[in-house]
């Protein structure tokens, strides 16, 4: 006849396994929202910094549309001294 026993040393090793994968698992999803987050920043930056050009290249509505979009200024002039103060 066997006899086993079982120690608590095995609960305990998977509890810190399970914990720690939850907390590398925790910090990822950090991780990957805080890149997100500047990617989505620096898109933006972008998108305003080559809408000033265009707008200063040709003068059109739709430039001015997109642009207050992404600027939320709503009169021309506004627009103008944004995308000077960008291009510089």
């Amino acid at each position: 006849m066997k006899f086993e026993l079982k120690t608590e040393n095995e609960n305990y090793s998977k509890s810190f396994t399970q914990f720690f994968g939850i907390v590398f698992f925790i910090t990822l999803i950090i991780i990957l929202f805080d890149v997100a987050l500047k990617l989505g920043i620096i898109s933006r930056n972008h998108k305003i910094e080559y809408n000033c050009r265009l707008l200063s290249v040709e003068k059109s509505k739709p430039h001015f549309k997109k642009l207050s979009k992404l600027s939320n200024l709503k009169s021309k002039q506004q627009i103008w001294e944004f995308c000077r103060e960008v291009i510089k």
